[in-house]
């Protein structure tokens, strides 16, 4: 075994990890996730979940999902096109069309895989990509696929975008890549600006709305909705691990002929297996249920994300992201005070995590906090008073 011999190298990365105050510990939970979880012998309030709409823990997943796996088992063992595609695969595709408003969707095990899938099926090298430096990491990998030419305008900065258009333009397809909202900065795509050039440039548009799918808009269709340009996007892409139940999965949807194109040359839809029952009977309840009831939890979610970050801002912390962002980043700078500061917060039974590079760029350390629809008042104020006792101890607020 050659091991031995190659180990020390590993020994070595880890220690400098640890030395920069980055490693990354996982806290075990005990009990279903939620507002409040059991972990390390404890219960806690939880802000640092995707559970935008409390789906997770809920018997809206959890009873479809049972009655799913009781119809159609536990796994097909198959990919899609050899003898993996049930019936409700199909349905669930044609509501996941008719929630974005779009003509056709496809199921992935994740977002990851279609992030990974879709660039290098609809992408050669005669065309070009146009990516926001920011991007969330599976479309930076997916990009890195594919054999198109790479542009990565700067966060955010239309001017950069256009130049990039610009240089482009020899090139026979042109595709603008974003995310909705971005998952660390909390900050949205500028979806109007980006429409009006991919207009102009004659360039197509593609969002990832895993952090807005079921939430951001006047129902929940995400930031194109909020924005009020559904119809000018080209390609979606998001997730069912989020707030659509928490668990896996994930699609993309668009256009009929780029969907057909997927089907055939997708590589993580064409040799991973089919999506779970259990995952696909949970999202159709979960979307039947937001049909029914979806606009009761926007209200409180609103209330939520505002109360927290105006408070937190009153305090005199540093915090980031779109006033209507449901991801609340606390700047914190110091990869080891952040890491510090999430440990303090949990003696106070405020489950938070301190993210730092390569997670996010150096320097740049910060608690992202997550706000839910399910949240109480009295549970926000517990975790800003935490946070205002522990910034007035570490003296990042005074």
């Amino acid at each position: 075994m050659a091991y031995p011999k190659f180990k020390g190298i590993y020994q070595t990365l880890l220690k400098d990890i640890h030395n920069a105050g980055t490693y990354k510990k996982e806290r075990i939970i005990s009990s279903k996730q939620g507002m409040n979880i059991t972990t390390e012998g404890k219960e806690v309030l939880n802000f640092c979940a995707n559970n935008y709409l409390g789906y997770s823990g809920s018997d809206a997943a959890s009873n479809p999902a049972i009655e799913a796996t009781k119809k159609y088992g536990f796994g097909l063992s198959s990919g899609r096109i050899i003898c993996g595609t049930q019936t409700i695969h199909k349905q669930l595709e044609e509501k996941i069309s008719k929630f974005h408003s779009t003509e056709d969707a496809i199921l992935y095990s994740s977002c990851f895989d279609a992030n990974a899938g879709v660039f290098e099926a609809l992408l050669t090298k005669e065309d070009a990509v146009l990516t926001d430096a920011l991007n969330h990491a599976s479309i930076i990998d997916g990009i890195r696929l594919c054999s198109a030419e790479r542009h990565i305008y700067r966060h955010l900065d239309m001017a950069h975008l256009e130049e990039c258009l610009q240089k482009a333009q020899s090139k026979r397809i042109r595709m603008i890549v974003t995310d909705g909202v971005f998952s660390m900065d909390g900050d949205f795509a500028p979806l109007p600006k980006i429409v009006e050039l991919a207009s102009r440039y004659n360039a197509l548009v593609f969002v990832d709305e895993s952090h807005a799918t079921g939430f951001i808009g006047q129902t929940g269709r995400g930031v194109p909705e909020y924005f009020g340009v559904q119809d000018k996007i080209d390609i979606i892409n998001s997730t069912l691990g989020k707030a659509m139940g928490g668990a896996s999965g994930g699609y993309t949807t668009g256009h009929k002929e780029l969907i057909d194109v997927l089907r055939q040359k997708s590589r993580p839809y064409v040799f991973s297996n089919s999506l779970a029952p259990m995952i696909v009977g949970a999202t159709l309840g979960i979307l039947d249920d937001l049909e029914r009831t979806g606009q009761t939890l926007l209200g409180p979610l609103k209330r939520n994300i505002h109360l927290f970050r105006s408070r937190m801002t009153e305090a005199g912390f540093n915090i980031i992201g779109h006033k209507d962002s449901p991801i609340v980043p606390v700047m914190i700078g110091d990869a080891a005070l952040a890491s510090m500061f999430a440990d303090k917060m949990m003696t106070q039974n405020i489950y938070v995590i301190g993210f730092s590079f390569p997670v996010v760029p150096k320097g740049q350390a910060r608690i992202r906090v997550q706000l839910s629809a399910r949240h109480t008042e009295e549970q926000i104020n517990r975790a800003v008073d935490a946070f205002i006792a522990i910034g007035k101890e570490t003296e990042i607020i005074k």
